[in-house]
């Protein structure tokens, strides 16, 4: 008999002599990994270890008592609408809270349109998988989110990295890619304390991205999930206020200022975009949970939301500043860290040597940091860095993690 491989060919119909390989994959993701930051985060697993390798928001940050108490009277009010199915585009009530968010930062467009997704994540997913074709091209920064770049893996795009400066992606280096790549999908962007590395791009890389996508007619898709937690420098305008021609794709959540475990994110995007994200939706979750875009709607309107992500605010600036400033006392002035005004990370860069052994000294010493190449589009591409996470740590880890990574550094470079 035949034999028939999954993800080598394609059957044009089914052969009575073919026997498929029941230890193969699709060709879609076969060769995925599982997420360097997730592999890394086992070690955490031993309390003794100090992890600095987390994405997480602060155990501080979360309003247990008001989430706790909005809940039971969901339940107790409202039980069959929180538990029955729904529909896809999303919780109405929360749906319009959003779109008049949206209209207030002049970010909803006259043919925009929004669907709640289940977090972000599936608002990235969901428009890959609608808009990119086996062999299109993405282009994003280098480095970037891990989450995003396994979601444009799993579609097999081919991904081209565009170097990151202290401002924001290289705009001629994109430019430059834009000529030279004739299918490209999106270009994917996280503009603000941007993750891995903290970076905020500047107006004028903001204006110019947006310009590009024009000139090439291409999408943006803007990631924003950090970007209600600045707590230094001045606000500036997300891509999407810019957007005048429907070019931008936008992906919101509330996972980094209510709970990421209530996994309620959304995408806002011209309206024949999110009709055919509902249909996309509708094959794979039906729905995003009700009961979670219920207790976000009425904590939204319930409580002074505008003074809940002050709080948040102060929680992260005063971390931050925690681990900022025993970094500069106790590291080695040759390893540079970039100083955010917001989100939740610093990116450490060496001045030479084996990033990733050095990493891994560090966790044997009991702290654990991701390595950089974990974000880049090529894993073993050469890579400096690594990530640190201010957010999950307390105050006493910060202290005692830096000083031991002080001390790992020092006999580093010995």
């Amino acid at each position: 008999m035949a034999k028939y491989k999954r993800g080598r060919s394609i059957a044009p119909f089914a052969r009575r002599d073919v026997i498929f390989d029941m230890n193969a994959f699709s060709y879609r993701v076969e060769a995925l990994q599982p997420s360097a930051i997730r592999e890394i985060l086992k070690f955490t697993a031993d309390p003794s270890v100090i992890s600095f390798a987390a994405g997480n928001p602060a155990p501080e940050a979360f309003p247990v008592e008001e989430i706790k108490r909005i809940t039971n009277e969901i339940l107790t009010e409202t039980p069959i609408d929180a538990l029955q199915y729904s529909v896809t585009e999303g919780y109405a009530p929360l749906r319009q809270w959003i779109r008049d968010d949206l209209t207030k930062k002049n970010m909803l467009g006259k043919d925009d349109e929004v669907v709640i997704t289940s977090g972000a994540q599936q608002a990235i997913e969901v428009a890959t998988k609608e808009i990119c074709n086996e062999g299109d091209v993405i282009i994003c920064e280098a480095p970037t989110f891990i989450g995003s770049l396994n979601a444009f893996r799993s579609y097999n795009a081919k991904l081209v990295g565009i170097e990151m400066e202290e401002d924001g992606i290289n705009t001629d280096k994109l430019e430059r890619a834009l000529q030279k790549y004739h299918r490209v999908a999106f270009i994917y962007l996280i503009p603000n304390f941007q993750n891995p590395t903290g970076i905020t791009m500047s107006l004028e890389k903001r204006k110019k991205v947006i310009e590009l996508a024009r000139k090439y007619n291409v999408y943006i898709l803007e990631d924003n999930p950090y970007g209600d937690l600045r707590f230094a420098g001045d606000d500036l305008p997300t891509i999407k206020s810019m957007d005048t021609t429907g070019n931008v794709i936008y992906a919101g959540t509330f996972s980094k200022v209510l709970a990421p475990g209530l996994r309620v994110g959304y995408m806002c995007a011209p309206s024949n975009v999110i009709a055919k994200a509902v249909v996309c939706m509708q094959v794979s979750t039906v729905h995003t949970s009700i009961l979670p875009q219920m207790i976000a709607y009425r904590f939204v309107t319930e409580n002074d939301f505008e003074e809940h992500i002050h709080g948040l605010k102060e929680i992260y600036r005063k971390k931050s500043d925690l681990m900022l400033g025993k970094l500069k006392m106790t590291m080695p002035k040759s390893i540079k860290f970039t100083e955010p005004e917001g989100g939740l990370f610093i990116w450490g860069t060496l001045p030479d040597g084996d990033m990733n052994y050095f990493c891994k000294k560090a966790v044997k010493n009991k702290v654990a940091v991701v390595p950089g190449n974990a974000f880049l589009v090529n894993e073993n591409a050469p890579c400096l860095s690594f990530r640190l996470n201010y957010s999950t740590p307390t105050d006493e880890q910060i202290e005692k993690g830096v000083d031991i990574l002080a001390e790992v550094a020092r006999d580093f470079y010995r």
